[in-house]
């Protein structure tokens, strides 16, 4: 079978495009989200709130700036087609090198340190989060998530039995939601993974945070989970920005995977309503 040739290079351009559009625009159906919810707002203070996040968005844009000032570490997910040979480089480099070249160029700020102990800045904000996943045909699908750690730090995961209830993992969500309070920039996006093992648990949270929010899980047991655990969420009246209201979250995303027969693994990934993305073809 012929196998399609795609240079390094293409990657690292469309790498830093996508950085710089990740951080300055929305995702099409955030931003309504966030307008819509912004009218059905109950109380007055969070209701001014959310018009105070609405005309930053518009500032952004008229203004050709980031919409938020931690412009976050770089998570990218690619998904490659095994009929596609990268040639010209390693395709990590080519990746980290896009990300530097789109946060210097797009003057984000650069919030990276090399070691975690160290703390020392490594200038361009690299290395990034990069999660590949390899798939049918001839492209390369390109998913840039800028994360803030406002929202990442009130992460949290929980390896439940077998024997926990719905609406155990409905509670444990709710809580750790309680817990994280305002801190994490609400009304806030949560990503849930259910399933898997430890790492695969936390990366399906990661990816269900970068699912956009006007799609629901095909599945109808975990689409109507992430309705029951919205509800729950906006029952504890943390409101926008932590100010009070009946809004604390615009939506709930789930991801699930298969898991062990002993396990059953679930994990929370909070996403501030700067929960940025962007998508690319090659």
């Amino acid at each position: 079978m012929k196998m399609r040739n795609i240079n390094v290079s293409e990657i690292e351009k469309l790498v830093a495009e996508l950085c710089i559009k990740a951080n300055k625009k929305l995702p099409t159906a955030l931003e309504n989200k966030i307008r819509e919810c912004g009218s059905i707002e109950a109380s007055p203070v969070g209701k001014a709130v959310f018009d105070d996040l609405c005309a930053n968005i518009d500032s952004a844009e008229s203004e050709d700036l980031p919409i938020c000032q931690d412009t976050g570490m770089a998570v990218v997910f690619m998904k490659i087609g095994q009929d596609v040979h990268i040639e010209g480089g390693l395709l990590r480099d080519a990746v980290n090198r896009g990300v530097a070249k789109g946060y210097t160029d797009g003057y984000l700020r650069k919030s990276i340190v090399g070691d975690p102990l160290e703390r020392v800045n490594t200038g361009d904000n690299t290395p990034a989060v990069l999660h590949i996943d390899i798939v049918e045909g001839e492209n390369i699908e390109i998913d840039v998530c800028p994360k803030g750690f406002g929202s990442e730090n009130m992460s949290a995961l929980k390896m439940f039995t077998p024997s926990a209830t719905h609406d155990d993992i409905i509670g444990f969500v709710r809580d750790s939601i309680s817990k994280a309070g305002s801190n994490p920039c609400p009304p806030i996006v949560v990503g849930v993974g259910i399933g898997g093992d430890f790492e695969m648990c936390a990366y399906l949270a990661k990816k269900a945070l970068c699912r956009d929010v006007a799609i629901r899980n095909p599945k109808p047991l975990y689409a109507e989970l992430e309705q029951k655990m919205l509800d729950e969420i906006n029952k504890l009246g943390i409101g926008p920005q932590g100010f009070g209201g009946t809004v604390t979250a615009l939506a709930v995303n789930i991801e699930e995977y298969p898991t062990h027969i002993a396990g059953l693994p679930v994990s929370v990934n909070v996403g501030c309503h700067v929960t940025r993305h962007a998508h690319g073809r090659i």
